[in-house]
C-alpha cells in the first residue's frame, strides 16, 4: 500500500474524530462553565471534520488532496488538542502548539486552493 492509499482511510477516520469529538466538546463548553478554550476547539473541530470527509470524498479528483488531508487534520488535532489541555491541563501540548496547529490548517487550506491548479489524477468514464 502507498503512503497516498495509507492517507484516504486516515482522512476519513480524522473526520469522524473531529466531528463526534467537536459536538463532544461543544457539549463540555457548554455545561462545564468557561467556554473559552473548549468552545474554539469544537469551533475548528466541527469546520474542519466536514472539508476531511470532502477530501476523502473526492480523493481521487482533487490531486493535493493527500497533503492537505495531511496538513488539515494533523493541525486541527493539534490545535484542538492544545486548547483541551489548556483547559483541563492548565497548559500547553508543547511550546507554540496552537499556532503550528494553526498554520498546519491555513496551510492545508491552501493545498486545497493549490489544487484547482492541477489537473485531477481520476480518468473520465
Amino acid at each position: 500500500m502507498s503512503m497516498s492509499a495509507a492517507i484516504r482511510p486516515a482522512t476519513l477516520f480524522i473526520a469522524g474524530i473531529l466531528g463526534g469529538g467537536g459536538i463532544a466538546l461543544a457539549a463540555a463548553a457548554t455545561h462545564g462553565g468557561d467556554t473559552h478554550f473548549l468552545g474554539a476547539a469544537s469551533t475548528m473541530s466541527l469546520a474542519h471534520a466536514p472539508a476531511l470527509l470532502a477530501l476523502y470524498i473526492g480523493y481521487d479528483r482533487i490531486r493535493t488532496a493527500p497533503i492537505a488531508a495531511i496538513l488539515l487534520g494533523l493541525g486541527a488535532l493539534i490545535f484542538a488538542g492544545d486548547l483541551i489541555n489548556r483547559h483541563y491541563g492548565g497548559g500547553s501540548l508543547f511550546p507554540m502548539a496552537a499556532p503550528i496547529g494553526g498554520m498546519g490548517m491555513i496551510a492545508g487550506w491552501a493545498a486545497i486552493a493549490l489544487g484547482a491548479f492541477f489537473r485531477t489524477t481520476a480518468t473520465k468514464a
